[in-house]
């Protein structure tokens, strides 16, 4: 595959030869969302009144509001898209709330063209996207998902579609990335086609149709985007979601520049959690090429003010949960780091509090292992007191502490899989409690990452035992199997109804205040 890196402003510039009729198409876009109804804390968390006075806060859709409406007048008159890359679902008190009605709602406001499918949209099932796509008036497309069996969405998601904006036609199509059947809960019916071979197909239809300007919105992460777009011809632009990658070219924390460029084809991504909206200008000639693409996110600080009438109404949906909220459960001595470029990769401070919380819960029912998927960890708890709403940020998806027993070699099967997507940073990486391994990334995925475990026995570390039978405790999600932890869907003696994880954190935290952050060793990396 061949990229080319460039870091100004002006990633593509192609002038010799250019054709006098140009067409320039300005996509604002945004991706994981995640629920950030409210402005967000340095730490992704829901910030608060306190933060906004101090000017500490980003995001929230009263921001995304602002800022879209003022570029709408800035560009009145010129060819504008606002589209969005998947994932506004799961993440906050709002979604545990409302299940999708107020990211309905505030979207429709802010007037997205177009939304991707993203895998959280899956995590009430095919019914819960179904609500979302009759409430808005939007189309919300994904191409690579064979719905013909699914009678809740058939017919509702479409593969792509074709907008008319200022005399020309722009096609665009859509992958969802294939281990949504890990990472949520798409049902039997939904069927995932290869990405790479879907949108080709797609790409074929359109330009079958005339359409010769196309834009893959897609919900796969910036290491598929980049192979999407040296891979699938007929590309003008890679608008990305999924991993949460920041491209810019004026960030330190950039992974990479805005647009980065695969051959000719950009590509775009926009961080997460409602901080930024992207902003690419492309210039095409007549004969439908791209021959610039400029752009970079804009960071909504506090210099971006919040959409008055939009800010009341997020604080009426939000005074039903705001006693919840405010509710002091305990101290924090420290930051609690649940980064998830952190424990996605190696042990953390948020793993070891859930998975030390869970053990603690159910040690006197015999169990001596905690295993937590890190993509269940979905923000960082800063130093101070720390409210209900801090820890249902952290653990927003409800589950519940599920006990079971299995072999020692399905624990190390299970260890196996939690490593074995570390170079996509993918969310099945295990935070554990009641054991210790040690990983060799340099080794093949599922080839025996895994080089060492050991667990806790008469008070002293041993080696695990493959033929023994140890008791376990995980969420719910974990122990049917998601995030690729199949090997414990038949473990014995299962319980999968234990209390909310978020109340079993709260209470462990304030057991514990002030609670003091650590990391001990227990995961090893060679």
């Amino acid at each position: 595959m061949f990229m080319r890196f460039l870091t100004s402003a002006a990633a593509l510039a192609v002038t010799a030869g250019m054709a006098s009729a140009e067409y320039k198409l300005t996509i604002l876009h945004t991706n994981d969302i995640h629920s950030r109804i409210e402005s967000i804390n340095k730490y992704d968390s829901t910030c608060n009144a306190e933060g906004e006075a101090e000017g500490k806060c980003f995001g929230g859709v009263a921001r995304i509001k602002t800022l879209i409406d003022a570029k709408r007048q800035e560009l009145a008159g010129q060819n504008f898209l606002v589209l969005d890359a998947g994932d506004p679902f799961q993440g906050s008190l709002f979604y545990t709330t409302y299940k999708g009605e107020a990211e309905a709602e505030f979207m429709e406001q802010i007037g997205y063209d177009v939304m991707a499918v993203g895998n959280h949209e899956f995590d009430d099932g095919p019914a819960g996207l179904e609500k979302f796509v009759d409430t808005v008036s939007f189309p919300v497309i994904s191409g690579n998902l064979d719905l013909t069996s699914e009678p809740m969405l058939k017919g509702k998601v479409k593969n792509h579609v074709v907008l008319e904006v200022g005399g020309e036609k722009i096609g665009i199509i859509s992958a969802l990335a294939v281990d949504t059947v890990d990472t949520s809960s798409p049902g039997d019916n939904v069927v995932f086609q290869d990405e790479i071979d879907s949108l080709k197909a797609d790409v074929a239809a359109l330009e079958a149709e005339g359409v010769s300007k196309i834009i893959a919105l897609n919900h796969v992460g910036l290491a598929k985007d980049l192979d999407i777009a040296a891979n699938v011809p007929g590309l003008d632009l890679v608008v990305g979601g999924h991993s949460h990658t920041l491209l810019s070219n004026t960030s330190d924390r950039a992974a990479g520049p805005y647009p980065t460029m695969v051959g000719d084809v950009p590509v775009v991504q926009a961080y997460a959690y409602s901080k930024y909206v992207g902003e690419i200008t492309l210039t095409f000639d007549d004969a439908g090429n791209v021959t610039s693409a400029m752009g970079e996110p804009i960071l909504l600080d506090a210099s971006v003010e919040p959409n008055a009438a939009m800010s009341a109404r997020v604080s009426e949906m939000g005074a039903p949960i705001e006693e919840m909220k405010k509710r002091v459960v305990a101290d924090a001595a420290d930051v609690i780091n649940g980064d998830r470029n952190v424990c996605r990769l190696q042990e953390c401070g948020m793993g070891n509090l859930v998975a030390d919380a869970m053990l603690d819960r159910v040690a006197d029912q015999g169990i001596t292992i905690a295993i937590q998927n890190s993509g269940g960890l979905r923000a960082s708890i800063d130093a101070g007191e720390v409210t209900m709403g801090e820890v249902l940020t952290v653990l927003p998806f409800q589950n519940t502490l599920s006990t079971f027993q299995v072999s020692g070699q399905t624990v190390i099967d299970a260890l196996e899989n939690g490593v074995s997507q570390i170079e996509e940073v993918k969310g099945r990486f295990p935070q554990v409690a009641g054991l210790k391994f040690t990983f060799d990334g340099s080794v093949a995925p599922n080839e025996g990452r895994i080089q060492e475990v050991m667990v806790m026995k008469d008070g002293a570390w041993v080696p695990i035992d493959p033929a023994a039978t140890y008791g376990l405790v995980s969420n719910n999600y974990v122990r049917n199997g998601g995030d690729g932890y199949k090997m414990f869907r038949d473990a014995e003696n299962a319980y999968d109804f234990g209390p909310d994880l978020a109340d079993v954190t709260a209470e462990y935290i304030a057991k514990n205040a002030p609670y003091t952050a650590y990391t001990d060793g227990r995961i090893t990396q060679k």
